[in-house]
């Protein structure tokens, strides 16, 4: 992948315990040790059992969580999350159903000082790519399943930072809907060029956006893999047959197998 200008995010021996209810001075560990690095403009993906601790990773990226050791910096130097460096998309898309869409789109940027009229001029710009126009002043609940997660996505790309956090972004869609959501975000991905941190557990999700795949151990977890996506873009949908598609879908799948089974 090319160089593309921004700043790279670097996670060194990153562990984080909580208390177990009912269990005093016992605490369970989620993160043993994880570390890894992401480019500007990189799409990875972050995958592995479940419960391994993918969201509380996110967190702490995001500086939701304070991590008991290691380091996240982001930038020249930077040591840990400062306010304002990511945009974080949950799994759900959490938009409020009183308000438009077009208002829902701009949270983000009022809980940042943005003035309404400056968020709203600023989020319409993004409505046709997005494929929202026309939808301005409708309600969530006048969208589609698709339509309401890409409204949720310009609320999070509108605040314009540097490095996008996405958990389960399409988990919560059917399957026919996911796919079509999977080309969207990478057309507009291949557009824009952030740098993209997604936890997803579909491995053919992770294959086909992705430039390189984390793969996450079981509890505490820490990286048991990293695995370089070295295949041409744009990808369509035929690609998930050819051959080197196939291995490092194998690959991962086996990766994963031997964690659980474990």
């Amino acid at each position: 992948m090319a160089d593309e200008p921004g700043h790279r995010i670097v996670v060194e021996a990153l562990t984080k315990s909580f208390p177990q209810p009912g269990r005093r001075r016992m605490n369970r560990q989620v993160l043993g040790g994880v570390s890894f690095t992401a480019q500007p403009g990189e799409f990875v993906s972050v995958i592995g059992p479940s419960g391994c601790g993918k969201s509380t990773l996110f967190n702490l990226l995001a500086g939701l969580e304070t991590p008991d050791a290691g380091t996240i910096r982001f930038g020249a130097g930077d040591a840990g999350p400062v306010p304002g460096h990511c945009a974080y998309m949950p799994q759900k898309d959490l938009l409020f159903p009183w308000r438009t869409v077009l208002d829902n789109t701009i949270l983000g940027l009022q809980v940042h000082g943005v003035g309404k009229a400056e968020a709203r001029r600023r989020a319409r710009e993004l409505f046709e790519v997005f494929g929202l126009s026309g939808f301005e002043d409708a309600r969530p609940a006048q969208l589609s399943g698709g339509m309401r997660q890409r409204a949720a996505m310009l609320r999070t790309v509108v605040q314009e930072r540097e490095l996008l956090l996405l958990d389960e972004p399409f988990g919560a869609l059917d399957s026919l809907t996911r796919t079509e959501m999977q080309a969207w975000l990478q057309s507009v991905w291949q557009r824009y060029r952030w740098m993209v941190l997604m936890i997803t557990h579909d491995i053919r999700e992770a294959v086909y956006l992705s430039d390189r795949v984390i793969v996450l151990s079981g509890r505490p977890a820490t990286v048991r893999r990293a695995v370089r996506v070295d295949l041409p873009r744009p990808r369509d949908l035929s690609m998930i047959t050819d051959p080197g598609f196939v291995a490092l879908e194998q690959e991962l799948l086996d990766v994963l197998t031997a964690e659980t089974a474990g």
